[in-house]
């Protein structure tokens, strides 16, 4: 026969009272994983769920894990520096998820989603559960219902920045362009090239269109590419119309 303190432990109501914001923790959770599965993030379902059922475990446990220590003298808790570890120990799974491809940030939105998901479980585990659901709520707002505007707000915003090239063609020049590029703070997302032509002592030239992203000196940069060895010229802006209709993409850096 089990002790009398283990048949106490297990029928005490308070017990089964404190797994229900774990279950809600679990409920908000396993929505903001579903939504993440059906775009297939990198952080799915099972990860958010975790994060989320976790953070609420943790709250739980700061809040009543402790009473029977409250109850000798001198001796006091905080129960909100576990709140404050969960934010960093957190930080450490979103930092896994972000990543640098093609000079491009990967995986804010996904990391910002675990962090969304720990403070979903947090506010549950505290039993604020009107402000757990809320922020599930708020999570499905801004993925889905602004991405309609995300898209209006990029067709509008002003031309991205674009440099059009002449330079020899076949001595590499295009690398070294694209690498100055990189190192003056721009990400490469398009290149295309136009018609090469030959001069009349033989020399192939081949135009390209660079569109860029990022912010900088825009003229500057083009200052600087047209110094370079083999390039013939650099200029600022979208191509001309008649080059616009020769224009032929080979590459998609996004």
């Amino acid at each position: 026969m089990p002790p009398e303190w283990f048949s106490a432990f297990w029928s005490s109501e308070r017990q089964w009272e404190l797994l229900l914001p774990v279950v809600v923790a679990l409920i908000l959770t396993t929505l903001i994983g579903l939504e993440r599965e059906a775009g297939a993030k990198s952080a799915g379902l099972r990860t958010h769920v975790l994060v989320g059922v976790g953070s609420a475990v943790f709250m739980v446990v700061s809040k009543y894990g402790f009473a029977d220590l409250l109850a000798q003298e001198h001796i006091a808790l905080d129960p909100s520096r576990v709140a404050a570890q969960i934010v960093s120990g957190i930080g450490f799974i979103g930092a896994g998820l972000i990543f640098v491809r093609q000079d491009a940030v990967r995986g804010l939105t996904t990391a910002a989603t675990i962090w969304l998901a720990a403070a979903v479980g947090s506010a549950a585990g505290a039993g604020l559960p009107a402000l757990a659901v809320a922020a599930t709520a708020a999570h499905f707002l801004v993925t889905r219902g602004l991405q309609p505007l995300a898209r209006a707000t990029r067709r509008r915003r002003r031309d991205p920045p674009t440099l059009r090239l002449r330079y020899t063609d076949g001595q590499g020049v295009l690398r070294g362009v694209l690498e100055r590029c990189t190192a003056s703070g721009y990400a490469v997302a398009r290149v295309a090239v136009h018609r090469e032509t030959v001069t009349d002592d033989g020399v192939r030239l081949a135009a390209v269109t660079l569109r860029l992203e990022g912010r900088g000196d825009l003229a500057g940069l083009a200052t600087q590419l047209a110094e370079l060895e083999g390039v013939r010229s650099a200029e600022t802006g979208a191509p001309h119309p008649v080059d616009a209709d020769d224009e032929e993409e080979y590459e998609d850096a996004r």
